[in-house]
């Protein structure tokens, strides 16, 4: 079976660096699903709207495909192995990924056509997306289920410190965004340096952060 893009996903989060480690985690990060021409059209998704959820299956297309057996999840500190098809790592024999987000609304564009905002996904800029579902909650939807080795670790949040000079360069749903988005630690599991300087592009800026005592902390803002 050959695959191609239906569409591809815009995001702030221009690199696989600070792409938040699951869907839902950062609630407020808006992203747009364009459509490659030959499904510019509003019939096919007539009746989308109506759905709060959707799920996205798209490409790890910032990541080499691998075809090791075993990973090295990040909620397990990456010092512990665990086979590959019990991980949502990036690293998989075919590169494809998985998400639920938000569905927030459509708007008609001129030269785009229908373009579909969603909210929380894990997609980084010029994601290929290869298909779209409805979330349907009595087949989807398993409250009581395990979550094996990650019902065993808690995702510890950070504190985010950004200045006033710096924060006032972004809007306020941006900001929120990316206060969000560091709060989920983009670091490697492995990186303990309080004094190391990170750089996370988001939006039109490349965003330099360090992290001290469970806090991020906002050194600067260079435009890209």
């Amino acid at each position: 079976m050959e695959i191609v893009p239906i569409a591809h996903f815009r995001s702030p989060l221009k690199s696989k660096f600070g792409i938040p480690r699951q869907s839902g985690l950062a609630e407020s990060l808006t992203g747009r699903i364009i459509f490659e021409p030959p499904y510019r059209h509003r019939e096919a998704l007539r009746g989308i709207e109506d759905f709060d959820y959707l799920w996205l299956i798209w490409e790890f297309s910032a990541n080499p495909q691998r075809s090791t057996l075993t990973v090295r999840p990040p909620r397990l500190g990456g010092n512990q192995r665990m086979g590959v098809f019990a991980t949502r790592s990036p690293f998989r024999p075919n590169g494809l990924g998985l998400s639920c987000v938000r569905f927030d609304r459509i708007e008609d564009d001129p030269s785009l056509g229908p373009v579909i905002y969603v909210k929380g996904a894990d997609l980084m800029d010029g994601t290929p997306i290869y298909d779209i579902k409805p979330y349907v909650v009595y087949a989807d939807s398993h409250p009581e289920a395990r979550s094996g080795f990650v019902d065993q670790t808690a995702w510890k949040s950070l504190a985010v410190e950004i200045p006033d000079h710096l924060a006032c360069l972004f809007s306020a749903t941006d900001l929120a965004t990316l206060h969000q988005t560091l709060a989920l630690d983009p670091r490697p599991s492995y990186h303990d340096d309080a004094q190391r300087i990170y750089g996370m592009p988001f939006g039109d800026y490349d965003v330099r952060f360090r992290v001290e005592d469970d806090k991020v902390i906002v050194v600067g803002c260079q435009q890209l």
